[in-house]
Protein backbone atom coordinates (compact mmCIF):
# COMPACT_ATOMS: atom_id res chain seq x y z
CA UNK A 1 0.00 0.00 0.00
CA UNK A 2 1.59 3.29 -1.07
CA UNK A 3 2.14 6.04 1.44
CA UNK A 4 0.59 8.69 -0.85
CA UNK A 5 -2.58 7.97 -2.82
CA UNK A 6 -2.15 7.44 -6.54
CA UNK A 7 -4.42 10.33 -7.57
CA UNK A 8 -2.51 12.74 -5.30
CA UNK A 9 0.79 11.52 -6.76
CA UNK A 10 -0.50 12.10 -10.30
CA UNK A 11 -1.71 15.59 -9.36
CA UNK A 12 1.63 16.52 -7.77
CA UNK A 13 3.51 15.11 -10.76
CA UNK A 14 1.42 17.18 -13.16
CA UNK A 15 1.94 20.38 -11.14
CA UNK A 16 5.61 19.73 -10.21
CA UNK A 17 7.09 22.48 -12.38
CA UNK A 18 4.68 25.10 -11.01
CA UNK A 19 5.29 23.91 -7.43
CA UNK A 20 9.07 24.20 -7.81
CA UNK A 21 8.67 27.67 -9.32
CA UNK A 22 6.49 28.65 -6.35
CA UNK A 23 9.11 27.43 -3.86
CA UNK A 24 11.78 29.36 -5.78
CA UNK A 25 9.59 32.50 -5.70
CA UNK A 26 9.15 32.07 -1.95
CA UNK A 27 12.93 31.89 -1.56
CA UNK A 28 13.30 35.07 -3.64
CA UNK A 29 10.69 36.85 -1.53
CA UNK A 30 12.56 35.78 1.59
CA UNK A 31 15.73 37.34 0.14
CA UNK A 32 13.86 40.58 -0.59
CA UNK A 33 12.41 40.58 2.92
CA UNK A 34 15.87 40.19 4.44
CA UNK A 35 16.82 43.45 2.70
CA UNK A 36 20.14 44.95 1.92
CA UNK A 37 21.86 46.30 -1.16
CA UNK A 38 22.67 42.84 -2.44
CA UNK A 39 19.73 40.67 -1.40
CA UNK A 40 16.91 42.91 -2.66
CA UNK A 41 18.01 42.97 -6.34
CA UNK A 42 19.05 39.31 -6.31
CA UNK A 43 15.79 38.31 -4.63
CA UNK A 44 13.80 40.40 -7.10
CA UNK A 45 15.55 38.69 -10.00
CA UNK A 46 14.85 35.27 -8.47
CA UNK A 47 11.16 36.15 -8.05
CA UNK A 48 10.92 37.42 -11.64
CA UNK A 49 12.57 34.23 -12.94
CA UNK A 50 10.28 32.04 -10.81
CA UNK A 51 7.13 33.83 -11.99
CA UNK A 52 8.17 33.43 -15.65
CA UNK A 53 9.04 29.76 -15.06
CA UNK A 54 5.71 29.15 -13.31
CA UNK A 55 3.80 30.79 -16.15
CA UNK A 56 5.62 28.62 -18.70
CA UNK A 57 5.01 25.56 -16.52
CA UNK A 58 1.26 26.25 -16.54
CA UNK A 59 1.34 26.51 -20.35
CA UNK A 60 3.26 23.25 -20.65
CA UNK A 61 0.79 21.59 -18.31
CA UNK A 62 -2.16 22.77 -20.42
CA UNK A 63 -0.44 21.45 -23.57
CA UNK A 64 0.11 17.95 -22.15
CA UNK A 65 -2.64 15.43 -22.82
CA UNK A 66 -3.30 12.16 -21.06
CA UNK A 67 -1.51 9.15 -22.55
CA UNK A 68 -4.07 7.19 -24.56
CA UNK A 69 -2.34 6.44 -27.87
CA UNK A 70 0.29 3.78 -28.47
CA UNK A 71 3.83 4.79 -29.26
CA UNK A 72 6.47 7.13 -27.92
CA UNK A 73 7.55 10.67 -28.90
CA UNK A 74 11.23 11.62 -28.81
CA UNK A 75 12.68 15.13 -29.08
CA UNK A 76 16.46 15.12 -29.33
CA UNK A 77 18.83 17.79 -30.68
CA UNK A 78 16.42 19.48 -33.07
CA UNK A 79 14.79 16.28 -34.22
CA UNK A 80 11.28 15.01 -33.48
CA UNK A 81 10.61 11.30 -33.66
CA UNK A 82 7.58 9.11 -33.19
CA UNK A 83 7.98 5.39 -32.62
CA UNK A 84 4.62 3.71 -32.97
CA UNK A 85 3.45 0.13 -33.42
CA UNK A 86 2.24 0.66 -37.01
CA UNK A 87 4.10 3.76 -38.24
CA UNK A 88 6.70 6.26 -37.15
CA UNK A 89 9.75 8.17 -38.18
CA UNK A 90 11.81 11.27 -37.58
CA UNK A 91 11.70 14.86 -38.81
CA UNK A 92 14.31 17.58 -38.27
CA UNK A 93 12.94 20.86 -36.93
CA UNK A 94 14.99 23.03 -39.36
CA UNK A 95 13.48 21.05 -42.28
CA UNK A 96 9.92 21.47 -41.00
CA UNK A 97 7.71 23.62 -43.27
CA UNK A 98 4.22 23.00 -41.88
CA UNK A 99 2.41 21.79 -38.78
CA UNK A 100 -1.24 20.79 -38.97
CA UNK A 101 -3.59 19.41 -36.34
CA UNK A 102 -5.71 16.61 -37.80
CA UNK A 103 -8.82 15.15 -36.25
CA UNK A 104 -9.76 11.78 -37.69
CA UNK A 105 -12.31 9.43 -36.15
CA UNK A 106 -12.16 11.30 -32.86
CA UNK A 107 -8.36 11.03 -32.61
CA UNK A 108 -6.13 14.11 -32.93
CA UNK A 109 -2.75 13.95 -34.65
CA UNK A 110 0.05 16.40 -35.32
CA UNK A 111 0.95 16.32 -39.04
CA UNK A 112 4.57 17.44 -39.47
CA UNK A 113 5.63 18.11 -43.06
CA UNK A 114 9.24 18.48 -44.22
CA UNK A 115 10.50 20.55 -47.14
CA UNK A 116 10.99 17.40 -49.24
CA UNK A 117 7.31 16.44 -48.81
CA UNK A 118 7.72 13.68 -46.21
CA UNK A 119 5.06 13.69 -43.51
CA UNK A 120 5.16 12.39 -39.95
CA UNK A 121 1.92 11.83 -38.01
CA UNK A 122 2.22 12.04 -34.22
CA UNK A 123 -0.77 11.37 -31.93
CA UNK A 124 -1.46 14.28 -29.58
CA UNK A 125 -1.97 11.86 -26.70
CA UNK A 126 1.09 9.63 -27.24
CA UNK A 127 3.57 9.11 -24.43
CA UNK A 128 6.12 11.91 -24.41
CA UNK A 129 4.04 14.22 -26.64
CA UNK A 130 4.31 17.01 -24.05
CA UNK A 131 7.93 17.42 -25.19
CA UNK A 132 6.63 18.82 -28.48
CA UNK A 133 5.60 22.05 -26.71
CA UNK A 134 9.17 23.35 -26.37
CA UNK A 135 10.20 21.97 -29.77
CA UNK A 136 7.29 23.68 -31.55
CA UNK A 137 7.63 26.91 -29.56
CA UNK A 138 11.22 27.23 -30.82
CA UNK A 139 10.02 27.51 -34.44
CA UNK A 140 10.08 31.04 -35.91
CA UNK A 141 6.68 32.73 -35.75
CA UNK A 142 5.01 30.07 -33.57
CA UNK A 143 4.30 31.02 -29.99
CA UNK A 144 3.14 28.95 -27.07
CA UNK A 145 -0.23 30.72 -27.09
CA UNK A 146 -0.78 29.55 -30.69
CA UNK A 147 -0.11 25.95 -29.65
CA UNK A 148 -2.55 26.14 -26.77
CA UNK A 149 -5.19 27.74 -29.00
CA UNK A 150 -4.79 24.93 -31.54
CA UNK A 151 -5.45 22.30 -28.89
CA UNK A 152 -8.45 24.06 -27.38
CA UNK A 153 -11.77 22.25 -28.00
CA UNK A 154 -13.35 25.34 -29.59
CA UNK A 155 -11.11 25.18 -32.65
CA UNK A 156 -10.45 21.47 -32.75
CA UNK A 157 -13.34 20.88 -35.12
CA UNK A 158 -12.80 23.91 -37.34
CA UNK A 159 -10.88 23.81 -40.58
CA UNK A 160 -11.05 22.17 -43.96
CA UNK A 161 -12.85 18.90 -44.44
CA UNK A 162 -10.70 16.01 -45.55
CA UNK A 163 -11.93 13.00 -47.45
CA UNK A 164 -13.13 10.37 -45.04
CA UNK A 165 -15.54 10.14 -42.15
CA UNK A 166 -15.37 12.80 -39.47
CA UNK A 167 -12.00 14.24 -40.53
CA UNK A 168 -10.87 17.87 -40.15
CA UNK A 169 -7.55 19.67 -40.38
CA UNK A 170 -6.22 23.00 -39.14
CA UNK A 171 -2.94 24.65 -40.13
CA UNK A 172 -1.14 25.60 -36.91
CA UNK A 173 2.11 26.89 -38.43
CA UNK A 174 3.68 27.33 -41.83
CA UNK A 175 7.27 28.42 -42.42
CA UNK A 176 7.46 31.88 -43.99
CA UNK A 177 8.92 32.07 -47.49
CA UNK A 178 7.67 28.68 -48.63
CA UNK A 179 5.78 28.49 -51.86
CA UNK A 180 6.14 28.70 -55.61
CA UNK A 181 9.15 30.62 -56.86
CA UNK A 182 8.78 32.09 -60.32
CA UNK A 183 11.80 32.85 -62.44
CA UNK A 184 12.68 36.44 -63.20
CA UNK A 185 12.56 36.60 -66.91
Amino acid sequence: MPLIRTDVTLLLTRWREVIVAGVLAAGGLWMVWRGGYLLVPVGGAVVAFAVAWGFLGIRRMRFAQGVAAPGWVEVDEGQVGYLGPAFGGYVALPDLVEIRLLTMRGRRLWRLKQADGQVLLVPVDAAGAERLFDAFASLPGLGSADLLAALSPAVAGSGQTLPGPDATTRVVWRRAGQGIVRGAG
